[in-house]
Order: C-alpha cells, then structure tokens, then sequence
C-alpha cells in the first residue's frame, strides 16, 4: 500500500502546500522550475516543510535525469557510482543529472568535496537538503556555486490543508474536529509527522476522535519518533554494561538518521561520567571514535559506533570522578570559600615571598617520599581539611 506522502505528493507548483514566498506567483523557485534551466541549489528548512516534495518535482519541469540520494543510508562510493553513470549519459545522450542529496549535512566536508568537481564541470547540477544551517555545514566552495533557498516551517492553516487532503484519501473514516484540531497543533509544523499520525491511527478504526488521537501521539508512530528517550535507552544499557540491548538502541538511532556526532559525543560524556578511571583508555576509545565518525562519515561510521559502544558497555563501570566533582562543586557554591593556603600560592615576584607566599611548599613530595623523607602538606582550605570527594573504591567489578 502507498503511503500517505506518496499519494498527496504534488504533480506540479500549483499543487503544493506552503512557501509560497518560494514557489508562489512571482517565487524565485517557482521562476527557476518554469524557465527549464536550474542552477545547484541548498534547500534549508526546517523537517516536513516541503524540501524533498519540491525537489521531485524538478523533473516535470526541467529536461534532466533525476538522481534521488540520501546522505543518510548512502556512501562517497555510491555517490562515485552516480557520478560515474552521469558522466557517460552525458556523452552519450547530452542530457544532465540533477543529483538530489537529501540530509546533504550528514555528509562530513571531506565527503562533499567529493561532489565539487562535478559540479563546476557540469556533470551534475547539485540540489542538497538539509535541516542545519548550511553556513555552518555545508563546504563553503558548494555554497559559493549553489544558491540557498531558505523554507519555513508551515502555518496551521497550511497543516490544515494537508490534513484534509490526507483525510480524503479514506472517506470510510470519520474525524472529528477536535481530533483535526489537536493534530494541527500536535504537528509543530511538521507535515510528515502529520502524515504519519493520520496513517497510525486510521488503522482498524471507522472514526478517530480526541481520545484516539492523543492515545496514538504517545504511542511509537515509527523506528524513532523518541529522539531523547531513545538515546536515554542507549545509554542506560551501556551504563547497565548490556551491549546487546546497547546494540539495539544504537541500531534504532542509525536507522532513523540520528547524526553519528551526537551519538559519538554522548559516548565521550559516558566514558568520562560513567567509567572514568576505571578504565581510563575509555575516554581515549570514545574521542577517537568521534574523531573518525567525523572523517569517515556515513554509513561506514556505524561499525565505528558500534565498536565504541560494545567496549564502553563492557568496560567496568566508576561514577566516582562523577561523583567527585559534583561534591566538589557543590561545596564551592555553598560552603564558605577559605583562602588558599599560602604555601600553596604562586610566588611570582619578591612582593608575593615578602608576604609568604609559597613559604615551606615541597614541590615534589613523591620524590621525597622515594628518598624516605617524611613530608606533611596540606591542599585543602582551612575549612575542609580532612573532606573526601574522590573514592576510587567505586567499582562495578
């Protein structure tokens, strides 16, 4: 069965919903599609507003081989393949590839270099989608060669529309209005997240009121629609040192599209919150691990996760870095802040000596201690000699 987003999708300008200031009478987008001939071009907005919807319909306008790619589940060796087709179509027929790079951000920037070339040589006529900020994300020499077109998040009159478009499709199922309603406000915006509710709740129903609407919206309407408890899921079972549960939650975020940097980088977080000296090469596996996600990119960097992942869950576990500094902290801004001890202070010139300043300090006492020297010093501020924060006795194993 076709999906929602496949049936509503708009043959042509006059039939699309929403950025209007785009594809509107006298939109930009809308001259560019009518006059035939595209430049490369950067669709920034926000999810569901529309950004993929109007790149399928550049080949009812535009005589050109359309190429759809997705950054998400495609590689720089898929993206050669392309590349390599279009080049000989070219040749052998005149005729130009328009490659669609949809979550164009996904790529890292090495990876975008690989469509530079291609572009300036007229291989292929680049059109990226992204929900970042293109300044940010997207290679400067793509952006100078490429125009960006900013989309905005649609209106609830024009989720209305798509609403009661989607509605139509089944005539056999009744929706009340305050069921209508609350999905227009639930959706944020997002047309395929409504999309997706609708197709969720008009299973096995004959009507879908309030009720059953807010009854699906807390129910899972896809792979991944729990950003936040997915990674919480994610991390509670590398902290409960489970990596097979760890792999599922991984594979949940891989399959949705979850940027690999946040995942990499709440992996660096956990090896420092949640092992810390327990294993200390943890943190050195998890920075590298962010650091190779960045170079290698998707979707080989999953095997990259994975692996961080799996060793992080099966390293012994340590929370008393964690807890340490957080006492610590905590006493910094509530107890009474001592002076530093003065022999503890940096005698920078004879002003500071004059004054005592690191009067008595022994600058290595291991050493002396080595020599068999007794050595007696004190770190602490008079207020909290003899205060314990760091207890490395705090282990899983």
């Amino acid at each position: 069965m076709d999906l929602l987003s496949n049936i509503l999708r708009p043959k042509n300008l006059d039939e699309f919903i929403g950025q209007q200031h785009l594809v509107g009478k006298n939109g930009p987008l809308r001259k560019l599609l009518e006059s035939g001939n595209i430049a490369s071009m950067i669709l920034w907005g926000p999810p569901g507003c529309g950004k993929t919807t109007f790149a399928r319909l550049i080949p009812f306008y535009v005589d050109a081989h359309f190429e759809p790619f997705s950054a998400v589940t495609g590689g720089i060796a898929d993206v050669r393949k392309i590349i390599k087709i279009a080049e000989d179509r070219k040749v052998d027929t005149g005729k130009e590839t328009i490659l669609f790079v949809d979550e164009i951000h996904r790529f890292n920037k090495a990876q975008q270099d690989a469509f530079l070339p291609h572009v300036e040589n007229g291989t292929i006529i680049l059109v990226g989608a992204t929900t970042e900020n293109p300044g940010f994300e997207v290679n400067a020499p793509l952006i100078s060669r490429s125009r960006v077109f900013k989309f905005e998040q649609l209106g609830d009159d024009e989720i209305l529309l798509i609403v009661d478009k989607a509605l139509i499709q089944n005539k056999k199922i009744k929706w009340t209005e305050e069921a209508k309603q609350f999905l227009v406000t639930y959706s944020d915006g997002d047309a395929r997240k409504v999309l997706n509710a609708i197709e969720f709740a008009n299973q096995n129903n004959k009507t879908v009121n309030l009720d059953r609407i807010q009854n699906v919206l807390q129910q899972k309407l896809g792979i991944y629609d729990a950003h936040y408890d997915t990674i919480s899921a994610f991390i509670k079972s590398m902290r409960g040192s489970k990596p097979d549960a760890t792999l599922h939650y991984l594979a949940r975020m891989i399959e949705a599209g979850e940027d690999p940097l946040f995942i990499a980088r709440r992996m660096v977080i956990f090896a420092s919150e949640d092992i810390g000296n327990a294993k200390p090469t943890a943190l050195v596996v998890a920075t590298s691990t962010m650091t190779a996600v960045n170079m290698i990119g998707m979707p080989e960097a999953g095997l990259i996760l994975a692996q961080c992942a799996t060793y992080l869950a099966s390293c012994p576990k340590s929370i008393a870095v964690t807890e340490g500094i957080m006492k610590a902290r905590a006493d910094v801004r509530n107890r009474p802040l001592n002076p530093i001890p003065l022999h503890l202070r940096n005698a920078a010139n004879k002003v500071m000596k004059s004054f005592d300043y690191a009067k008595g300090h022994t600058r290595y006492p291991w050493l002396e201690a080595k020599k068999g020297n007794k050595i007696s010093q004190e770190y602490m501020p008079k207020n909290l000699i003899g205060t314990k924060y760091y207890d490395f006795k705090n282990l899983s194993e």
